[in-house]
């Protein structure tokens, strides 16, 4: 439904039905399914590699990565080399043939392709050397720094492994090229808009492995409206400028 099982999930549906082997996919309204994981796939990733394991590409797709710039944009040539990040473009015999009268985005889609087949998805996102791909992100949320590029949710899934934070999300504030990262956090139990507390942010700053401008707690982590599942980080991103530039504190 627009977002990873979490293993926990996937995991309490395995145990309803003990002799099935759980299995989640990965895929998109222009093409489904394109990767496959089970459960033991996804458990064996955990902490090996940045992002969420979605397994690997299911018989006739063929996944390639557009490396990202400095500026964070996919202006890279297609490859296959493990451990590069970029935007995941991939193909398949069940490939949408094109967008009802949106000719700009059939010419988008299928940018610097090897041919008509081919699908540009907006994930960001690495292969590892077993051909495993791995999500960090939609490409319209990466995070130009000063540091350089950033992608979420390698951040997000650090942080969330604080015992007292539920759900986090990275979003970048300020001009692109010296964008902050502002974490945004619901915590356990839950707590008011607000700046984090200092021992948490110290926690925090830790665990996110740069520079963190800004933690601000919220009751709940707004998500799409179409699947209650993405977070909105291009929602939250506004909203946290908004607050560091002073506004007041209401809920995002």
């Amino acid at each position: 439904a627009g977002a990873p099982v979490a293993p926990s999930l996937l995991a309490a549906a395995g145990a309803l039905m003990p002799n099935a082997v759980p299995h989640t996919p990965y895929g998109m309204t222009e093409a489904l399914l394109l990767t496959d994981a089970t459960l033991d796939t996804i458990r064996a990733s955990v902490g090996t590699d940045a992002g969420v394991c979605v397994g690997s590409p299911v018989a006739g797709v063929s996944i390639r990565i557009s490396p990202l710039d400095d500026a964070g944009l996919s202006t890279g040539t297609l490859t296959e080399q493990p451990g590069v990040t970029g935007e995941i473009v991939v193909s398949a015999p069940h490939l949408k043939d094109g967008y009802d009268r949106l000719w700009l985005t059939d010419l988008e889609a299928a940018r610097d392709t090897p041919g008509p087949r081919w699908h540009r998805t907006g994930d960001v996102g690495h292969l590892d050397a077993e051909g495993h791909l791995f999500i960090e992100g939609r490409l319209p949320h990466v995070i130009v720094s000063a540091e350089g590029v950033l992608t979420p949710v390698a951040i997000e899934q650090r942080i969330e492994r604080i015992s007292e934070i539920a759900k986090a999300a990275a979003v970048g504030v300020g001009p692109r090229g010296v964008q902050q990262l502002v974490a945004i956090i619901e915590t356990v139990p839950s707590a008011a808009v607000g700046l984090a507390t200092p021992g948490l942010c110290a926690l925090v700053r830790t665990a996110a492995g740069h520079p963190v401008a800004a933690v601000i707690t919220v009751p709940q982590l707004p998500t799409d409206i179409r699947h209650n599942s993405k977070i909105d980080r291009a929602r939250l991103a506004s909203w946290a400028a908004g607050i560091l530039r002073g506004e007041r504190m209401t809920r995002p």
